[in-house]
């Protein structure tokens, strides 16, 4: 369920400036709507994630910028994988 800016802060506990900047670094791209940015589950566990590396392993901007990079190319394999085995079962007979 899409959620708007201010319910996504309350959610993450985050500040409006904080998330701003993570939107401008293409941390969290939330889907950009006529009424403004709407925000999904999936973008508060990303904005978890962010104050974990931070806070829990001491991450700097750029170890951050590099982790959610490889996360992603991660996921975007897996679902290439996932529509391949897809393709492969529907043509092995």
């Amino acid at each position: 369920m899409a959620m708007s800016k201010e319910a996504f802060l309350e959610s993450a506990g985050l500040k409006g400036q904080v998330v701003d900047v993570w939107i401008a670094q293409e941390w969290l791209v939330p889907e950009q709507t006529p009424s403004g940015p709407r925000f999904r589950e999936i973008d508060i566990a990303r904005a978890r994630l962010i104050l974990e590396l931070r806070a829990g392993l001491g991450a700097n901007d750029a170890g951050i910028d590099v982790i959610l990079h490889l996360m992603d190319q991660l996921h975007g394999m897996r679902q290439a994988l996932d529509a391949l085995r897809k393709h492969v079962g529907e043509n092995r007979d």
